[in-house]
């Protein structure tokens, strides 16, 4: 387990004034404060926010142009290639637009890059394919911004081209419109969507998707893209969810059905880590062509059969991982590696689609930036994953002499190299890391230090007010120092499951949820506790001593029909 750094946030505000004004608890107007949100309009938005908080499309750069073209075509019945990307966003936003513009009349059809062959991204010969298909309008979505010579390239062969994409602009390519938040132009009050969103902006401003059908599909890609969850893409995910859990469908239901997910309690961890994984899959394994299958298909027996295809493709993919993190474990223990500030391990039987994973695992397990190098058909391959105190790419600048190719940005980055440069690229960047003992500290940013025994209905159900949760709108994370474990008891196949029963050790007084260190309403108060992860460390921990410090979300146990308050413990010492 990795070293660990507890800090309590200490952004300042009058939480009961705010509570009051909101009808809200304290401890969630501290929460909310935690999270940027400031001022009385940005916290109603926060709140409460729906549709009509969204922002008119018209206000993204280019828009006006891209729908004018796109009109024309329409009307003229021109040919019209969506191209996007082999990631849950780039599958989503092909779908988004390709059926948004087929709604509106148009003759669309969509390409998919594939991942080994292709690489990233539009490249020359699906320009030169799309010209010899007959093809008269490109619409790149989720990539195409870096895509300067195909841009060109099209153009020389006739082509009309549209970028649509949320990645940064380094250089604006020659497309007869570049749709992107990211244009140092752009006045757009919100920059963070996802390339599916995008997408969805663009049919909203060709006056399609009138009933907000499509807004499911950008929900779905912002939560498996990863992408912050504030401002808008929050908007996008609390509305969107609403219309997956009652999705038409045919494919997602198929998915949630053989992922044993009850489609109707969808939620952004089901997307993020089971259903998300399945249809990425899809275009790390196979081609992501069986995932937009998927989506398309509207006979219930062919999209199940789609489904576990894609479900299979996701557990070979895991079982893939695993073996990967195994073996990347053994190599940084037994090879002297967990010395290195910066972890470069070599798995050469790796498949490459699948370093970038295996590299956040290690990543997470002991917290020092780490790249898995694999062998590719251009040389080695890797893929990085990095903390928040490294800029992974700034790192490969400097090292630039040793790569035949590399791009990214702070917290991921992706390279090519030649195998006699391995050696030199792990000495190297090691030599150049700033990084000190401290940077390499796992830090737990704690919300609220607050007794389990603060705990309640009332509660939890205004915590709801929050979600979605994920990234840049995380969980909220409690702590409290002494914690009493009761008849702590290891489950599931791979024993990576503890329950207990906990009770709150704090003196009795009033609670102050504002301030650190309040006091528990009733002391000794018990609650079910469960922990996920490393459970026989947790236990030793219990048998040396069963008073302990726990960081933890409040949640709801449904079982057997009956709800029952428990925590859920993230981190102990």
């Amino acid at each position: 387990m990795a070293k660990e750094k507890w800090m309590v946030a200490a952004k300042r505000a009058d939480f009961y004034a705010i509570a009051r004004k909101f009808g809200i608890d304290p401890v969630t107007a501290r929460l909310i404060r935690n999270r940027d949100i400031v001022g009385d309009e940005a916290i109603e938005e926060y709140l409460r926010g729906g549709l009509s908080y969204l922002h008119d499309p018209m206000g993204l750069p280019d828009m006006d142009r891209a729908v004018c073209i796109l009109k024309k075509k329409i009307e003229e019945g021109k040919r019209i290639r969506v191209v996007g990307d082999y990631d849950i966003d780039g599958i989503m936003a092909s779908y988004i637009l390709k059926r948004g513009l087929t709604e509106l009349g148009a003759r669309a059809d969509i390409r998919i890059p594939d991942r080994v062959r292709d690489g990233y991204g539009i490249n020359e010969h699906i320009v030169r394919d799309a010209a010899l298909d007959g093809i008269d309008t490109i619409v790149t979505v989720d990539n195409g911004i870096s895509a300067g010579p195909q841009m060109d390239l099209a153009r020389e062969l006739g082509m009309t081209t549209i970028v649509t994409d949320h990645h940064e602009v380094l250089e604006m390519p020659g497309a007869d419109a570049v749709i992107d938040a990211k244009r140092s132009d752009c006045t757009y009050p919100y920059r963070e969507m996802c390339g599916a969103a995008i997408a969805w902006k663009l049919v909203l401003a060709l006056g399609g998707d009138p009933e907000m059908d499509l807004l499911q599909y950008a929900a779905f890609a912002t939560v498996g893209d990863i992408v912050d969850l504030t401002g808008e893409n929050r908007i996008i995910v609390k509305e969107g969810l609403e219309r997956l859990r009652r999705t038409g469908n045919v494919g997602l239901k198929a998915l949630a059905r053989v992922c044993r997910i009850p489609i109707e309690a969808l939620d952004t961890y089901h997307i993020g880590f089971i259903l998300g994984p399945c249809l990425n899959a899809s275009g790390r394994l196979n081609t992501a062509m069986r995932a937009l299958a998927l989506l398309e298909e509207t006979n219930p027996a062919a999209a199940a059969g789609i489904a576990q295809e894609l479900k299979d493709l996701n557990d070979s993919r895991k079982a893939m991982t695993e073996t990967g993190v195994k073996e990347a474990v053994r190599i940084v223990e037994e090879e002297g590696l967990i010395r290195d500030k910066i972890l470069i391990v070599y798995l050469p039987d790796l498949h490459e689609s699948l370093a970038g994973i295996v590299a956040g695992r290690i990543r997470e397990k002991y917290h020092h930036p780490c790249f898995i190098l694999t062998e590719g058909e251009d040389g080695v391959k890797g893929s990085g994953r990095s903390t928040e105190n490294y800029s992974m790419f700034e790192s490969l600048t400097e090292v630039a002499h040793l790569l035949t190719r590399f791009g990214g940005h702070p917290m991921a980055a992706g390279l090519t190299l030649p195998r006699e440069n391995v050696d030199a690229f792990r000495r190297e960047l090691n030599a150049l890391c700033p990084l000190g003992e401290e940077d390499f500290q796992e830090r737990i940013l704690i919300d609220v230090p607050m007794p389990i025994s603060y705990v309640t209905d009332r509660l939890l159900e205004e915590l709801k007010l929050l979600e979605p949760f994920g990234k840049g709108n995380p969980k909220p994370v409690f702590a409290e120092k002494s914690v009493f474990f009761e008849h702590p008891r290891i489950f599931g196949a791979g024993r990576n499951v503890l329950k207990a029963r906990v009770r709150s050790m704090a003196s009795g007084g009033d609670a102050d949820p504002a301030r650190l260190g309040f006091q528990a309403r009733v002391r000794g108060n018990a609650m079910d506790a469960v922990f996920f992860g490393e459970t026989e460390t947790l236990m030793k921990r219990i048998e040396k001593s069963p008073e302990l410090s726990v960081a933890y979300c409040p949640a709801y146990n449904d079982f057997n029909g009956q709800r029952r308050i428990q925590i859920v413990i993230s981190h102990f010492n």
